[in-house]
């Protein structure tokens, strides 16, 4: 018995030192790479509070135009979702604008045929409809369609046709333009000027601002406009990745809005203290330089969120789910193969909302581009395996 005694004493000693072993390695990683969660949710509520400000003084500013109804903005990204990769100074939020027709006009959307973009691609069609019947016509707005050209030059103000398109199609370009001028002109009239100077920066399809503190303290915002597909949470986005350039009335489907959805499901069920969102961080500074996509890496830990349970994911089993993200990562590289979230995955959380044909689609391969090129994937696997 005492033999047995002193046996389970050393065992305990030995758990005891790989605890502890375990711990301080997750306390090493976290003061090299962490960037804390508090402050991505406070600076994220300081540019939330400040996009609001404006879309609000955009809406008397605009209340009598036919440019695009300005919804409030989604935040989306790792920035938004609190785990971002980069360092402090390296940090960009960006803000989804959900675009809506003005009145007398709608939005109607057309697969892209003209360009051959890997990512599915569309244009906003816009068309005038009538406002002359419904249950409750608006007095002060005359019908494009039935009222005579010289009485609509003379008592009302263009169309968006004749603005924000090229032809008969929504224009990412002319639009980005349009709220960069608004925004200057407007930056005086909203209270967080008295805190921030403002720049607004280069961008021909998005609105990027550089927030400046007396401190020297900066905040960079993107504001990418989109376009909802139904009642979805799938988006079009006006803003092309760097890969990708297409005309400036193609808008790619976006599915930053559900991924950010997906992440604050997860915060929800998950206990405590998850380590999932310091699990992405670590694993993507660790990923630094590698020839694997960031994109690549979050599509990895989101299929994990659903297949190991949530309560799996406590603070202590950190190394274990990072070893986990690693070795389902290289097994997709391997296979060359790596599902997309999105597409045909019954474990979707019912709060996420996706067009329907969604649900029924076979899962787009993320990892194609391995498959077509063996070399690439070679390469993809040594850089791995060295890391």
């Amino acid at each position: 018995i005492c033999e047995f005694d002193n046996s389970r004493d050393s065992e305990s000693e030995e758990s005891e030192e790989e605890n502890s072993a375990e711990m301080n390695m997750i306390w090493i990683l976290s003061r090299r790479f962490q960037l804390s969660v508090p402050k991505l949710a406070s600076r994220r509520q300081v540019v939330q509070e400040l996009l609001s400000d404006l879309l609000q003084v955009s809406r008397s500013l605009f209340s009598d135009s036919f440019f695009p109804v300005l919804e409030p903005v989604i935040g989306v990204g790792s920035a938004c979702e609190g785990w971002s990769p980069h360092k402090e100074e390296d940090i960009v939020y960006c803000m989804f604008v959900p675009l809506k027709p003005p009145p007398g006009h709608a939005f109607h959307l057309e697969p892209d045929t003209v360009g051959e973009m890997p990512q599915t691609s569309m244009r906003v069609r816009v068309e005038l409809v009538c406002t002359c019947a419904g249950e409750q016509p608006n007095q002060n707005i005359l019908c494009f369609l039935h009222h005579s050209e010289e009485e609509l030059k003379r008592n009302q103000v263009t169309s968006l046709l004749h603005t924000l398109c090229t032809g008969p199609y929504l224009d990412g370009e002319k639009i980005a333009l349009w709220f960069q001028t608004f925004v200057i002109s407007a930056w005086s009239v909203v209270p967080q000027s008295r805190h921030y100077s403002m720049k607004v920066l280069p961008s021909c399809r998005s609105c990027k601002m550089k927030l400046m503190k007396s401190s020297g303290r900066c905040l960079f915002v993107e504001m990418v406009f989109s376009v909802q597909q139904g009642d979805s949470d799938i988006f079009l986005s006006s803003q092309p990745t760097e890969a990708q350039f297409p005309p400036s009335t193609t808008w790619l489907e976006s599915y930053a809005v559900a991924e950010a959805k997906f992440f604050r499901h997860v915060a929800m069920q998950a206990p405590p203290h998850s380590c999932h969102l310091k699990c992405l961080r670590l694993c993507a500074r660790l990923l630094e330089g590698s020839g694997l996509s960031i994109y690549a890496l979050k599509t990895t830990v989101m299929h994990l969120l659903t297949l190991i349970p949530l309560s799996e994911w406590q603070h202590r089993y950190l190394l274990m789910r990072m070893d986990d993200t690693m070795r389902y990562l290289r097994c997709c590289l391997e296979e060359k193969h790596l599902k997309h979230f999105f597409f045909g995955n019954e474990d979707m959380p019912e709060e996420i909302s996706l067009p329907p044909d969604f649900k029924e689609a076979q899962p787009l391969n993320l990892f194609q581009n391995l498959a077509q090129d063996p070399a690439a994937q070679t390469e993809v696997l040594k850089e791995f395996d060295e890391l």
